[in-house]
């Protein structure tokens, strides 16, 4: 099983598809590293080999933020919006959502377990 940047690959899938599993990497990011290294989109996790691991890793490092520092730099743009007191901030400090969507009826993820209020 390859392990890139602390996330263990799933064997059976493409190559291509397998990145994705690492956050921070999507469709269009796997694909720009795999030509970057040259390996082929078809190749499946389990075919790769500790040189191919290698420089995929390599590549990452490079020119990539994902896992923990991609975490702790979108929990940085959360908290500097909150503390700038900006609109998109005051939404995240209350837990509502913060790009437009309507909340009368919906938003129950962000907003949580129904609180009844009035009922008699």
């Amino acid at each position: 099983m390859a392990r890139i940047s602390g996330v263990d690959l799933p064997k059976k899938k493409r190559i291509e598809y397998g990145l994705t599993y690492v956050y921070g990497i999507g469709l269009y990011a796997s694909r720009q590293i795999l030509d970057a290294t040259g390996i082929d989109y078809n190749k499946r996790v389990y075919e790769l080999s500790q040189d191919d691991v290698a420089a995929i890793t390599n590549e990452i490092r490079e020119n990539h933020v994902v896992e923990g520092d991609l975490r702790k730099q979108v929990a940085m743009d959360i908290k500097a919006l909150m503390d700038l007191g900006s609109y998109r901030g005051l939404r995240h400090r209350r837990g509502l959502p913060c790009r437009g969507q309507k909340t009368k009826t919906n938003a129950r993820t962000r907003k949580g377990k129904r609180k009844t209020v009035g009922a008699a």
